[in-house]
């Protein structure tokens, strides 16, 4: 049986492993025909690949357009939770919409079971490691201020060393955002809000959490492996912690790069042929059998150039810029690897270098039988 742990309704709400035995990270990358479809997890289960109890996340990509009204989060979160029932409060359900280009709409399933097989930590080489937690609700005037810094540096702080995280590579967070309702809340109740634009409210929450996890790993003006999301379906931050840990056990492992613009593929290369799927070119079908998840972030070059080229990306009033950063930086990610089934998040305010951005593979150790 899995021991989930409950939800602390203290400052922070934290879930990680607390069982004597060796843990293991366990994930899964499935289908998503629609943003309600989860057909894929329903036969997964049925098949025993996956055990409900034992889910900590989900970490999704629906084919809305990412902005303040996408909807396709919040249809999204309401199947899982209905999927997930009285388990639902125990899993971070991190929506994000946007798959323009190649990429295709799917689910990151996120399980850690206690390992049986293992009298105790630290049995064998070091594995993936995933801590999840949350923060508390926020008020619409700290949205994008100095409190929520502090409060996911509080949070991812704690997450890693509860979850006996050695190497950190990924933190995915799910932030809220303003609406019209929101500030308006807000200045009756006599607070100023950070801004009264709810598209830029997006930006200024997604950086203030990137900022956090700055913080927290004393990483300096930006964080190298932070993905930040906003969306309208919560007040809270929903944070996943992937890394590596002697502590844990388990057939996957994870490694990080930082892209410094949409078209640098090198380190990601580099990355990769540090799993162990080292390619001049596109992996083949071994290697890409292998690769379990690829996450990234990315964002519009902020100075209209990428590598001494203009590009339109920020003038083209008709498309959001996120949107054209997220099917560029997917395209060339799945170049590399051979397919669309990419999570790539738009806006990487603090996320990697301006116009860059962080990716993470998540691999397993050996190939496939």
């Amino acid at each position: 049986m899995c021991r989930l742990p409950k939800l602390r309704s203290a400052r922070l709400a934290a879930i990680w492993p607390g069982t004597p035995k060796a843990m293991e990270a366990i994930i899964h990358r499935l289908p998503a025909s629609s943003p309600d479809d989860l057909s894929a997890f329903h036969a997964a289960v049925k098949w025993g690949a996956i055990r409900p109890e034992c889910l900590v996340a989900v970490i999704g990509k629906t084919e809305g357009n990412g902005c303040v009204n996408d909807f396709s989060r919040g249809l999204a979160t309401m199947a899982w939770r209905q999927a997930l029932g009285a388990n639902a409060p125990a899993v971070a359900l991190v929506m994000s919409g946007g798959t323009e280009g190649g990429m295709a709409p799917h689910w990151i399933t996120v399980e850690t079971r206690s390992d049986e097989r293992a009298d105790g930590p630290g049995q064998g080489s070091p594995a993936l490691a995933v801590g999840v937690g949350r923060t508390r609700n926020l008020q619409p005037h700290e949205i994008g201020m100095d409190v929520q810094i502090d409060l996911v540096a509080a949070a991812v702080a704690e997450i890693k060393s509860k979850a006996k995280i050695d190497s950190v590579h990924f933190v995915q967070i799910k932030c809220p955002l303003l609406t019209s309702e929101r500030i308006h809340d807000s200045h009756m109740r006599g607070f100023e809000t950070a801004t009264t634009d709810t598209l830029k409210s997006m930006g200024l929450s997604r950086g203030a959490a990137a900022r956090g996890v700055a913080q927290a790993l004393a990483e300096g003006a930006w964080s190298a492996v932070a993905s930040t999301s906003a969306g309208v379906e919560l007040m809270d931050h929903e944070i996943v912690v992937f890394g590596m840990s002697s502590q844990w056990t388990g057939g996957l492992m994870i490694d990080s790069a930082v892209m410094q613009d949409a078209f640098d593929i090198e380190p990601v290369r580099a990355a990769l042929a540090r799993l162990g799927l080292k390619s001049d070119g596109q992996l083949n079908q071994a290697s890409r059998e292998r690769v379990v998840a690829l996450l990234a972030k990315a964002e519009a070059s902020p100075d209209g150039v990428i590598r001494g080229h203009r590009h339109t990306m920020l003038t083209d009033s008709d498309i959001s810029s996120t949107r054209h950063a997220r099917a560029l930086v997917a395209g060339v990610l799945g170049g590399l690897i051979g397919h669309g089934a990419i999570y790539v998040s738009g806006g990487a305010e603090y996320q990697g270098p301006p116009g860059g951005g962080p990716v993470a593979i998540i691999a397993s150790k050996e190939s496939k039988q």
